[in-house]
């Protein structure tokens, strides 16, 4: 599947030019042919009638980067200086760092920051712990916990992999819900060990957010630790992606006219995200799912399925379905991809119900190719910023929270979720709505503060703030 030009494969060329008139343009033109985009151009001069020219494009992959810098360098006259990644540039040293709150001056500062001072405040703590929240930065701090076995949708890459996404979600909860988040993450991939590591540590945090465990060890995971820990504990790639899914979905049906009850959905993708869609999907009142996973359609009675996989088919497939997706596809009015790139084809999204909507969230290749799904579908969305309706499970986890946080929840539940996911909805205006714009930005300034509303409304009714877990 050939993607567009995207700014993740961004490079800056850096190079020098014969000066004449025609120089800039020819360069410009080059990259064009050869399918890239010019995003900047800046010009300087040298030296021996050369010119200095900085040319940043953005390209569809690494081989097609390395072809628009072939192209470039195929000019007469023009030779290659150097090439920069933006991307890795980017990365260099980490996207976070620590920084202090309070001033350190001179040594009053230093007193009272540390010792002597803060033994006052850990006499305090040793003698009432739930001031830890008030007096230490466990009121406004998430662990950002992975084992780096599905990192983003490229698989068992380990924890050093996993280390940059890690450090990009820690990065995002400060920008949009000012949390103190910080990467965890495990050089074991044991579900009892993860279990207990995350035990140990939690007194340091509000709230913990698992991250790219791969299914079905991320469903015990989290399971153990909601009944073990006293603060919330959220898999974003399941209750994030939920809650985004719905609300895209809601805005989606408001835009074809049609009714969840109403409608077929097929699935693709069982694992930790797609359970979490069908259960928030099945939980709005959707009456007609079939998922099919790498083995074709989930059903009762399906030979070798695991727990998870028995859940899905008790609640879902009521025809006992057996195929493949193509068959799963044909005459659905939706379609959610939560698993793998190229598995649909444009005949599988001609096949479906007239106005049809095509979540195709395979990160970072999707299903299908957006623009060869628009050819037959009303609504499409994928997980990219490079293209409208991007399902991104930022618009959910930083708002999710700051609701938690200040309510100082010890626990999240599926009237949350489902809380989320409407208010999200809502942030699109009726007047705003449309087949390219279901969600909202996440720079939209609503998202974080209207989803962070919704979750402490539910909290305050149904969790009074310091009940212990089940109260």
């Amino acid at each position: 599947m050939t993607m567009a030009p995207s700014v993740s494969y961004s490079i800056t060329a850096r190079l020098d030019v014969a000066s004449h008139g025609r120089a800039v343009s020819e360069i410009t033109r080059a990259v064009e042919h050869a399918g890239g985009v010019v995003t900047a151009l800046d010009v300087s001069s040298g030296q021996r009638g050369k010119l200095r020219v900085d040319v940043t494009c953005a390209a569809s992959g690494t081989e097609h980067a390395e072809s628009l810098v072939a192209a470039m360098a195929g000019i007469s006259g023009v030779s290659v200086h150097k090439v920069s990644d933006r991307t890795f540039l980017l990365h260099l040293g980490g996207k976070i760092e620590m920084r202090s709150k309070v001033p350190l001056r001179n040594r009053d500062d230093l007193s009272m920051a540390y010792t002597p001072g803060v033994a006052r405040v850990s006499l305090a703590l040793a003698a009432k712990p739930e001031d830890a929240r008030r007096l230490t930065i466990k009121r406004n701090s998430v662990a950002v916990v992975t084992d780096g076995s599905a990192v983003l949708g490229l698989g068992n890459l380990g924890p050093y992999a996993a280390l940059p996404v890690m450090e990009g979600k820690a990065a995002l909860f400060k920008r949009f819900a000012g949390i103190d988040a910080w990467p965890i993450c495990l050089d074991t991939q044991d579900t009892d060990e993860i279990v207990r590591a995350v035990q140990v540590i939690a007194p340091g945090f509000g709230g913990i957010n698992l991250e790219d465990i791969s299914a079905p060890r991320c469903f015990e995971v989290e399971r153990r630790l909601r009944a073990l820990l006293d603060i919330p504990v959220f898999h974003d790639d399941q209750h994030g992606t939920a809650i985004v899914v719905m609300a895209a979905l809601t805005n989606a049906l408001r835009v074809v006219g049609k009714e969840l009850p109403a409608v077929r959905v097929a699935m693709a993708g069982a694992g930790a995200a797609g359970t979490a869609v069908l259960r928030l999907l099945l939980a709005a009142g959707a009456c007609d799912v079939v998922v099919v996973d790498d083995r074709g359609a989930v059903y009762r009675g399906r030979p070798g399925m695991n727990d998870s996989l028995a859940w899905i088919a008790e609640r879902t497939n009521a025809a006992g379905y057996s195929g493949d997706l193509a068959g799963a596809t044909r005459g659905a009015d939706v379609f959610i991809g939560l698993s793998a790139p190229g598995i649909l084809s444009s005949a599988d999204v001609k096949a479906m119900n007239s106005d049809a909507i095509v979540f195709a969230l395979a990160n970072p290749d999707p299903e299908i190719d957006p623009d060869i799904a628009r050819e037959y579908a009303a609504v499409v969305a994928t997980g990219r910023s490079d293209y409208p309706n991007q399902i991104n499970n930022v618009l959910a986890f930083p708002g999710v929270f700051r609701g938690l946080l200040d309510a100082q929840s010890r626990r999240i539940t599926d009237r949350m979720l489902v809380a989320a996911a409407r208010a999200l909805a809502d942030v699109v205006l009726p007047d705003e709505l449309g087949p390219d714009y279901i969600i909202p930005s996440v720079f939209h300034p609503g998202v974080a503060s209207g989803v962070a509303a919704a979750v402490r409304e539910v909290a305050a009714e149904s969790e009074p703030a310091g009940a212990a877990p089940g109260e």
